[in-house]
């Protein structure tokens, strides 16, 4: 009988602990976003008839979202994502000195699963979702699958930083995008963004 007693003592302190650590915060991230498409098997045909690959290099942008913290435990946090994200990439060929811009935002949506290690580090990873709302070319595809893994540290319980790397698995490009009205590509170039910035969580009692 004494056993049984102390094991639903037990069971309940348990459970009241388990939901003591439970919390809902919502917040904010914004910063820096760092992007270029991956390489394929493209080029453009000159005029003169001479193969002319490209390259794709880094674009500067910005990104703005909000999130939700759910915290479960000490050590880890499931915290979904609405953001706002402006990606792309620069082009440059190879054998000429023709360059470019291609621009594409996203209205995206996250499923971070967030592990908290020494209360200050964490690291995060998770799927999302990135739906096209703006380009300035013709984009294979308005839907985007994504992967997204990055780290971060709390300076404070409100204010923190992250840096994160998000891959595309959707192509971003036309099989037959026409650059020039004289250009090929294999459309299998998809995104790569790597993004730093702040956070800020907001105190909700």
């Amino acid at each position: 009988m004494k056993k049984q007693i102390f094991i639903a003592i037990f069971a309940i302190f348990g459970m009241s602990q388990i939901e003591a650590q439970v919390s809902f915060k919502p917040g904010v991230r914004a910063g820096l976003n760092f992007s270029h498409f991956t390489k394929g098997d493209d080029f453009y045909n000159s005029n003169g008839g001479v193969s002319n690959r490209r390259e794709f290099n880094s674009k500067t942008d910005f990104y703005l979202g909000f999130y939700g913290a759910l915290k479960l435990t000490n050590h880890y946090t499931l915290q979904p994502e609405i953001d706002y994200s402006r990606q792309g990439s620069k082009l440059k060929f190879n054998n000429s000195s023709q360059e470019g811009t291609f621009n594409i935002s996203y209205l995206g949506v996250q499923i971070m699963n967030k592990f908290t290690f020494a209360d200050k580090f964490n690291i995060h990873i998770g799927p999302g979702l990135d739906f096209q709302v703006e380009e300035n070319f013709p984009a294979y595809n308005s839907v985007d699958l994504t992967f997204v893994l990055g780290a971060g540290y709390q300076f404070t319980d409100n204010f923190g930083i992250e840096a994160r790397v998000k891959k595309g698995i959707i192509p971003v490009l036309s099989d037959d995008y026409d650059y020039d009205n004289n250009y090929y590509s294999d459309g299998n170039h998809t995104n790569v963004v790597f993004s730093i910035g702040a956070t800020y969580t907001f105190d909700v009692k």
